[in-house]
């Protein structure tokens, strides 16, 4: 690929080198737009979450409409403090192996959760991940189900209802706990509650109609976040309300569209699923599957916004003296792939997209179960990370082998191609038709080095896509300095790796930019040193292109995370011993100390000139 183009005699760029150059140019955009969009917001994000707490101010209750779930209400005062909110109210515990937190017995809701395996930063002292939280504490966020009265005015489970809990109860795998209430008119509602061993609450709602009149009433589920909800704003993982509904697919609904539309009904389903999805974390709903519904995303507003996910079930008829029930399940937990597939497989329909594989789904995941497979042999993710770049080159090999191939032919026949230009310099077409003919005569695809750096595309995304949104990867540690592969190296040089307390980050526009750590500086020089092994291109424009791209690179890799700059790094250096191994088969010498040396002269090291007639071979044999 190198050294196909070169300005002839009046110093216009032919066609392969312009397209070349466009090449690059399209490469590098590529680049600084994922860089800018996707790796920059999440870097801001991070910061602020370190210093914002999301507070509200207490709006009334927002009325239901009729036959809809009801609105996401508040307490009368929104306390300072969760723990002072959780202090309001009787609670009955939850503790398993995964899950601590609470009951609510006011309004019998799950609003107290946390998450005993994920803490909010790799230090193993800092605080676990707070899931659910009370409505009248900041940063409210809570699921539960309940009763809508079809007709007249039947007393039903409110928010405000006190429900009763067996003394001493506390909910764990395999001790479900009983709600009642009596709403003192004949009917007695109970709610049980159960968990199993991951974070799948069963939630069964019965009524018990002792009065002398039937009931009709619909059930219902609802998960509510209150506040304004913030996200990380990139373009390729979506955070906010989510649900698959029969054949209608999967929905991804932005807080944004949400907020314009104040409500989005869904067409009733058989099927599914809904809730509200973070990037690691999520609350999701599963009606009875098989039996019909309707979901809707709603978005109140009374001083405060507030985002609900909710669904309606079908109306039932209690007659007197009978009783009828309905089941739910409430996810609320880590979207972590094995649980996630593992209540896929039970039956709930298409519960793996609550993780956003995205549009290359057919290639992340499958990626993510190879680096999780040599995990699982290795110990360390970033050891299986190097272990499926040597698979990828395996499985790539054919190609890459036939392009380094080509590309050797190329530079043995880079004296003839000089040769050829100036022969034709004022006549493109023959100058176009020649090299043709000698490219068939050898048996030479022009194009054909581009295509490693073509299939790596793909890959590189997929595997960005596997460190970006599965939380196994999340403070996932490789060796030294890298705690967590998810994460961008935190070594910068503009820091002296850390011996400097100051954040390049704080720099505006450039600032992302500037966080070059040391594996990054390690992914520039393997790249420079690859592009060293080809001659300088005897094209100015493309010889400074060459020289500055690795620099390039670098910058705009430096916010990526650890883990694929260490893929790069790495896949590079498989790449150089490739391609050495090819040449030196080929008997092509390998230039890549002349190469280096030659860009610290003052000018390019020019190519051989163009041999006549009689010394063709031997210069050939030369090159």
């Amino acid at each position: 690929m190198h050294g196909i183009a070169a300005r002839n005699r009046n110093g216009s760029m032919t066609d392969n080198n312009r397209n070349f150059i466009v090449a690059i140019v399209l490469s590098i955009i590529v680049l600084f737009g994922w860089q800018y969009f996707f790796a920059g917001p999440e870097l801001e994000r991070a910061r602020q979450q370190a210093v914002e707490q999301a507070a509200t101010q207490a709006p009334a209750p927002t009325p239901a409409a009729p036959g809809a779930p009801p609105g996401a209400e508040l307490a009368a005062g929104v306390l300072a403090t969760r723990e002072a909110a959780l202090a309001t109210s009787p609670r009955v515990p939850i503790d398993t192996p995964r899950v601590t937190g609470s009951i609510n017995l006011r309004g019998g809701r799950l609003d107290d959760l946390r998450l005993k395996d994920y803490r909010e930063t790799v230090d193993p002292g800092s605080p676990t991940i707070v899931l659910l939280s009370p409505s009248s504490g900041p940063a409210g966020y809570f699921a539960d189900t309940g009763w809508i009265p079809a007709a007249g005015e039947v007393a039903v489970p409110t928010a405000d209802t006190e429900w009763k809990a067996p003394p001493g109860a506390q909910l764990s795998v395999g001790r479900p706990v009983t709600l009642t209430w009596d709403n003192g008119a004949g009917l007695v509602f109970t709610r049980t509650v159960a968990i199993d061993s991951e974070y799948m609450f069963t939630v069964t709602d019965a009524v018990e109609n002792r009065s002398g009149a039937p009931v009709s009433l619909t059930p219902y589920g609802r998960v509510v976040r209150l506040g304004e909800a913030h996200s990380s704003g990139f373009y390729i993982l979506h955070e906010g309300p989510i649900g698959v509904f029969g054949d209608e697919g999967l929905e991804e609904i932005g807080y944004k569209s949400v907020k314009e539309d104040r409500e989005i009904a869904m067409p009733e389903a058989n099927s599914g699923w809904l809730g509200i999805t973070d990037k690691y974390w999520a609350v999701a709903l599963v009606p009875e599957q098989g039996k019909p519904f309707t979901g809707r995303f709603a978005f109140f507003e009374n001083g405060a916004p507030r985002y609900q996910s909710d669904f309606r079930a079908g109306t039932m008829t209690v007659a007197p003296g009978g009783k009828a029930e309905t089941a739910a399940r409430v996810f609320a937990g880590a979207k972590q792939v094995s649980v996630v597939d593992g209540y896929d497989a039970q039956g709930i329909d298409r519960f793996e997209l609550l993780i956003d594989w995205g549009w290359f789904y057919f290639i992340t995941k499958p990626m993510f179960f190879l680096i999780d497979w040599f995990y699982r042999l290795l110990g360390n993710f970033g050891l299986a990370i190097l272990a499926v770049t040597v698979v990828v080159k395996l499985v790539f090999f054919p190609l890459a082998n036939r392009s380094y191939k080509s590309m050797s032919q190329m530079k043995k026949l880079q004296p003839q191609m000089m040769e050829i230009r100036e022969r034709f310099a004022d006549d493109k077409v023959k100058q176009q038709q020649a090299l043709m003919e000698m490219y068939k005569r050898e048996k030479i695809n022009p194009i054909a080095g581009c295509w490693p750096m073509l299939l790596q595309i793909p890959v590189f995304f997929a595997l960005y896509k596997v460190l970006f949104v599965t939380i196994e990867m999340r403070h996932a540690p490789f060796f030294g300095w890298i705690k967590d592969l998810s994460a961008p190296d935190p070594l910068s040089v503009f820091t002296l790796f850390g011996l400097i307390p100051w954040d390049p980050a704080s720099v505006p526009v450039i600032g992302h930019f500037l966080l070059i750590g040391i594996w990054p500086l390690i992914m520039g020089v393997t790249m420079w040193m690859q592009m060293r092994l080809n001659p300088t291109p005897p094209d100015p424009t493309q010889a400074l292109v060459f020289n500055w791209m690795p620099v390039i690179f670098t910058f705009m890799l430096a916010s990526f995370p650890a883990g694929l700059v260490i893929y790069w790094a790495w896949n590079n250096t498989l790449s150089i011993l490739q391609q050495v191994i090819i040449m030196k088969r080929q008997g092509v010498k390998v230039e890549l100390w002349d190469n280096i040396v030659s860009v610290f002269r003052r000018k390019p090291r020019k190519a051989e000139p163009a041999p006549d007639a009689k010394s063709g071979a031997k210069a050939d044999a030369k090159s």
